[in-house]
């Protein structure tokens, strides 16, 4: 079982990459494995809208497709998911997240952006095939201080419907 992680925030060293690499440790934790690999974005955009093909794009499409589990995140920008993110999810062919888990995260500054990751990002990944427990996170920016109880609890939620898990520990 492995895990990888995507960050879609056109920042290097976003809050977003910081909230989704503790929520793949989170669940990795739970099922006693390894967090996995991390996909950030924000190296690969200028790549990702390029009409050459890059090698750098290919290996990270190569890491997801290899995933059993995938936590894709991205900070809300006008109410939904990055542009990045999308550009990036475009290049994967039809149901290619078939057999896959995909937990989405959504980093939002304001909570009227709350449901954005259930009603946007959610429906995304699950066009692409992939299995996608209930509930996404949407962590608010205000509350990443607490981030250590919000991922305990959201992660004892969504492990136990991961298909093919292992184990898990309280």
């Amino acid at each position: 079982m492995s895990i990888v992680t995507v960050v879609g925030n056109p920042r290097s060293g976003s809050r977003t990459l910081t909230v989704a690499t503790r929520a793949a440790e989170a669940v990795a934790d739970r099922l006693g494995v390894e967090a996995g690999d991390v996909v950030d974005l924000s190296g690969l955009a200028p790549a990702l809208f390029s009409p050459e093909p890059s090698p750098g794009v290919e290996v990270a499409l190569e890491l997801l497709l290899d995933a059993s589990i995938l936590v894709v995140a991205s900070p809300t920008y006008k109410g939904t998911y990055t542009g990045l993110l999308k550009a990036f999810l475009d290049k994967l062919p039809n149901q290619a997240l078939a057999g896959k888990a995909a937990l989405p995260l959504l980093v939002l500054g304001d909570p009227k952006h709350t449901l954005a990751v259930e009603v946007h990002l959610r429906p995304l990944l699950v066009e692409l095939g992939a299995n996608v427990p209930t509930p996404g996170l949407a962590v608010l920016e205000s509350r990443i201080p607490e981030l250590d109880e919000l991922l305990a609890g959201w992660a004892d939620r969504v492990v136990p419907q991961l298909p093919g898990r292992t184990r898990v520990s309280a």
